[in-house]
């Protein structure tokens, strides 16, 4: 109960401060350096044996990106899901620009306001910041998945499919895969 006052706390003075200044003083640090340990995930991915193995070690990779640069930014990220969880869009969307905000170099905060986004049925507003969340973290696989769909949702197969395949050279065992049939006859019947 203690850290969900706090997470709530820590949104509400991120929401309260005036003209859009953050409640944090100073600046975001840099995201974690988790480079080597993505690499051997999606080694291990690539290599597993079966789905279950698959979808632990995609968990693995979450626990990665969701790993934030300091507590201020991994509150309001755990308050952004969690309001998502609940269907409370605004108060996710909010906590996701706070976040957007106060670390603009943290992948996660745009892959998640493009998920709000893309729940929304906001497809062309989801699009930049998964283009963002990839360009800071090119190997995301959540969120070049994310554009894949979000590409399809917007009646670009082609480029959905290309997406969708770069993301499953990296992890086979992505939900997404049985999707993977089903864009490429899309492609071909444009």
């Amino acid at each position: 109960m203690k850290i969900r006052v706090a997470s709530s706390l820590a949104l509400a003075l991120c929401l309260l401060a005036p003209s859009g200044a953050l409640a944090q003083d100073g600046a975001c640090p840099p995201a974690p350096d988790h480079s080597a340990a993505l690499t051997e995930l999606i080694r291990a991915a690539q290599a597993a044996e079966d789905e279950p193995a698959g979808r632990q070690l995609s968990n693995e990779m979450w626990a990665l990106w969701s790993d934030a640069p300091d507590a201020y930014a991994q509150e309001l990220l755990d308050e952004g899901m969690s309001r998502r969880n609940i269907y409370d869009y605004d108060g996710a969307m909010k906590a996701f620009e706070a976040l957007v905000a106060y670390c603009p170099d943290y992948a996660e905060g745009y892959n998640q306001r493009a998920f709000i986004h893309f729940l929304r049925e906001d497809f062309s507003a989801a699009l930049p910041d998964l283009d963002r969340a990839i360009a800071l973290s090119p190997r995301h696989v959540a969120a070049i998945t994310g554009r894949a769909l979000t590409l399809s949702a917007l009646e670009r197969k082609a480029e959905a499919v290309l997406d969708l395949r770069k993301a499953l050279a990296m992890n086979p065992w992505l939900g997404e895969r049985h999707l993977l049939p089903v864009l490429e006859a899309a492609e071909q019947e444009l």
